[in-house]
């Protein structure tokens, strides 16, 4: 009989000794296992990594947006087009 899939997977990381002292040492003054201090560390990460994502969108959006229109404009900017364009067709 066939064993389940594995609901986890194994990495294998390197780091000088200095720097796995600190993390035996971190998790050991913690009490957690070096796979849970690895995985709060990654979380961490993406959620950093998405901050930034964020905060650069913003960034871009601000410089397509000159004029400073909000969501609540949308309506009457759709509207206003949509004038200027059946005006076009008269």
């Amino acid at each position: 009989m066939a064993s389940p899939p594995r609901s986890t997977r194994t990495f294998t990381v390197s780091f000088p000794p200095e720097l796995a002292e600190q993390v035996e040492l971190t998790a050991r003054a913690e009490n957690r296992t070096t796979s849970e201090l690895f995985r709060e560390a990654f979380r961490t990460y993406q959620a950093q990594r998405a901050r930034k994502i964020l905060r650069e969108s913003q960034a871009a959006f601000r410089g397509n947006n000159p004029s400073g229109y909000t969501a609540a404009d949308v309506p009457r900017l759709v509207k206003e087009y949509r004038a200027a364009k059946q005006a076009k067709k008269k």
